[in-house]
This record gives C-alpha cells, sequence and structure tokens, in this order.
C-alpha cells in the first residue's frame, strides 16, 4: 500500500472515531493549494535543461504551512500530497502552530554541480517567493537538500522580500540556523521512546534495541540512546548490517561509517544479513530508513516488543493488524520523528525574535513537547479506546478540525 493510500486510510479511520461530519472530512483531505512551476536553468556547458519544481500547501487552518522539499528524479505528484498531508497531522499532533506542506524538484542532484544546483535553487525560489514566506509557508530541507539549500532560498527570497531568516528552517547556524537541529529528530526519537518504556516501568537502560538506517536520525538514535544506557545490538544501512548481542561500540562504528561510507566491514561486530534485521531479536526496533518495509511478509517474524517508527511510514496498515494480534507496540512516526519539525519550530521562534537559544534550552524545550505529544496521545488512546497509532490520528485530526471550524470554514 502507498503512503497516500495508507494516510488517508489512517484519516478516514480518525475521521469516523470522531465522528466528524462528511463535508468537513472532505474538506479537510483536499489541499488548500498545488503549484508547478517551469525552472530552466543554463548548464555549466551552456545547454539549457528545464525542470518541474511544484509545492503542495495541504492546510493552514493552526498556523504557517510547514514542510520538506526534496530533489529527487521521482518526485510523484501522489506522494507529495501524502507527505503534505501527513505534516498537517504531525504539527499538530506537536501542537506547534504550523499546518502541512511538502515541494520539491523532479531531478537528479547527484548529476548537478553546485553551481547548477545554485541556480535551480534560485529559479524555484524566484517562481514561488510570493507563494511562500515566513507567516504563509516555511520550506526545509528533505531527500537531496541541506541547510545549503536553505541558504541559497533565504539569499533570493530576501532580494524580494528584505532579511527574512524566518522563511526557511534547517538552515546553517551562521545564518540563523537553531542548535541542536542536526540531532533534533533522533533525540526526539529517544524521548518518545523513554515516554512509551515509562509507561510500562522501564527504561532505556538494560533494554536491547535493533536500529535499521544509520544515516542522520539512526545515527543520532543509536548515539543518544547507547549514552543513555540503552544496548544497540544491530544496525544495518545500505551497504550491510552489523551486529553484536553484548551491544556494539556506536562512537567507533561512527567512525568506520564516515572513513568507508557506510558501516560494511565493522570488525566490532559479526555482519549480518540486512534482510534478517528487522527480525532479530530485541526489545525495541527502530525502522530509520525507508518507508514501507514492515509488511505482511515479515510481520509475522519480528520478535520485538515495541516498535518506535523513526521512519516515515514504515509499518504497512496490513502488518499493523498481524503486530496487534501478537501485542506489539508501535510509536507511530507522527509522534516518533516529530523531534525534527519541533526543532524548526524553535529555530522560527528564534528567528523571527531575533534572539537565539543554547542548546540546552533546546533540548529542554524538546523533550517538554515530546513528553508532552505523547500524553496526548494516550488520553485520546483513552478516550477512542484504539491504539496508538490511531490514537495520534485522531488527536492531530481532531486538533485541526477544531481550528477550522472555530475560524468559520462555511462562511
Amino acid at each position: 500500500m502507498n503512503a497516500l493510500a495508507a494516510t488517508n486510510r489512517n484519516f478516514k479511520h480518525a475521521a469516523k472515531l470522531l465522528g466528524l461530519d462528511s463535508k468537513l472530512e472532505k474538506s479537510l483531505l483536499i489541499p488548500f493549494r498545488e503549484i508547478k512551476v517551469e525552472c530552466t536553468i543554463p548548464k555549466d556547458d551552456g545547454t539549457l535543461a528545464s525542470y518541474v519544481g511544484f509545492r503542495v500547501q495541504h492546510d493552514n487552518a493552526r498556523g504557517p504551512m510547514k514542510g520538506g522539499i526534496r530533489y529527487h528524479p521521482e518526485v510523484d505528484p501522489d506522494e507529495v500530497n501524502a507527505l503534505a498531508q501527513l505534516m498537517t497531522w504531525k504539527t499538530a499532533v506537536a501542537n506547534i502552530p504550523y499546518g502541512g506542506a511538502k515541494g520539491g524538484i523532479g531531478c537528479t542532484p547527484g548529476e548537478l554541480s553546485v553551481s547548477e544546483l545554485e541556480r535551480l535553487t534560485r529559479v524555484f525560489t524566484q517562481k514561488i517567493h510570493d507563494l511562500i514566506g515566513i507567516h504563509t509557508d516555511v520550506p526545509a530541507p528533505d531527500m537531496g537538500t541541506n541547510p545549503q539549500t536553505m541558504a541559497w532560498i533565504l539569499d533570493e527570497y530576501s532580494k524580494f522580500h528584505g532579511y527574512s531568516p524566518a522563511v526557511v528552517t534547517g538552515k546553517p547556524v551562521d545564518l540563523g540556523g537553531s542548535l541542536g537541529r542536526d540531532a533534533a529528530t533522533g533525540r526526539g526519537v529517544l524521548f518518545a521512546t523513554e515516554a512509551l518504556l515509562a509507561e510500562y516501568g522501564k527504561s532505556i537502560s538494560g533494554q536491547r534495541f535493533v536500529i535499521q538506517g544509520f544515516g542522520n536520525v539512526g545515527s543520532w538514535a543509536a548515539q543518544l540512546i547507547s549514552e543513555a544506557g540503552g544496548k544497540v545490538i544491530a544496525i544495518s544501512d545500505v551497504t550491510g548490517a552489523v551486529k553484536n548481542s553484548n551491544g556494539l561500540d556506536i562512537s567507533k562504528l561512527l567512525k568506520h561509517s564516515k572513513e568507508n561510507r557506510g558501516i560494511e566491514g565493522f570488525d566490532g561486530g559479526d555482519s549480518l544479513d540486512p534482510n534478517s534485521l528487522l527480525t532479530e531479536d530485541c526489545d525495541v526496533l527502530i525502522p530509520a530508513a525507508l518507508g514501507g518495509v514492515i509488511n505482511r511478509e515479515n510481520a509475522n517474524d519480528i520478535r520485538a516488543k515495541f516498535i518506535i517508527e523513526a521512519a516515515n511510514h514504515p509499518t504497512d496498515p496490513e502488518a499493523d493488524e498481524i503486530l496487534a494480534k501478537k501485542g506489539v507496540l508501535i510509536l507511530p512516526d507522527i509522534l516518533a520523528n516529530s523531534g525534527g519539525v519541533t526543532v524548526s519550530y524553535f529555530e522560527w521562534v528564534q528567528n523571527i525574535q531575533g534572539f537565539m537559544w543554547d542548546e540546552n534550552k533546546v533540548n529542554s524545550e524538546l523533550k517538554t513537547y515530546m513528553t508532552r505529544g505523547f500524553k496526548d496521545v494516550k488520553e485520546m488512546c483513552k478516550t477512542h479506546n484504539c491504539d496508538l497509532r490511531m490514537g495520534a490520528f485522531s488527536l492531530g485530526v481532531n486538533r485541526v478540525a477544531r481550528a477550522t471550524v472555530l475560524r468559520g470554514w462555511e462562511a
């Protein structure tokens, strides 16, 4: 099941639980605005190349729209729609004053030079500058984009509107980026895991963790979990997988991964078939890579007691049902990986105030938000007698629906 079908299914289920008016339900699903622009740039060799850029702005009932910009050859409108919608519910669950958006450019960033990427980013910004803004739509990095991309957008946007650091988040620290943003999603995963385990009288310390993915989120989560006393016994990335039942030395693994562009060949553990990683015996499984990795094929073999969804949409709805029967608890992505967008919000707040925080303040505020988000979801679960995923979805949808009705949606 693709991301759009799964998100729509979860939304409809939540709407039914909440007893939403069918007209309101339909109105919440339709995006506020979809933008599609042509971006033509001169390549380094003098030839012209055209790319299609787009932005889906899903909902702005609770505040300006927020979401990533990805540079990827397969930018599928359906997927972008799903991700924009998912951002609407995610920001509502985190209780930050945003709506959802998503966008990107259909291109292969690896085949473009740095100056070509800069020209492309600037042309894209020129085409959408009057449709984004501090109080309208605030982009952020996503697949194939990074703080440098945000710096170019900021510079180009500022030529039209004056210096506006709050128009994008995920910026370099030198241009108003926030301290702690780099580790934010991984640190949020840590706080969310702590909150879930505490419900069952457990703590991170002494639990055995398996993490799929060793990119930004996976590597930070691994580092912070092992610092908190958790035992990370297996990790995989695109190059391979490694296992050590006494716990991997994460700082050594990080060093190895940087030097060798991957974890393959790490000598602090035994190599493992990456396909069997998800079914390793552990207490907590953290998928932090791609979507759809836990499906009906492997759900029956999963031995973890808890699954923390650090990736977007890693568990298929069919797998959800199988795991629920087995009594496996799943902390859904819209709660588990919302640390990134929460610290993006802190960055925006700091930029608007023109007053920057130290890293300790960023991290302690993040902990407050993540812990409160978990409590709010648990309340919803009690009210509607449902699992954590439906608790989170109905919490998010309810907040957006209430804002929409209060603002007078029928007028």
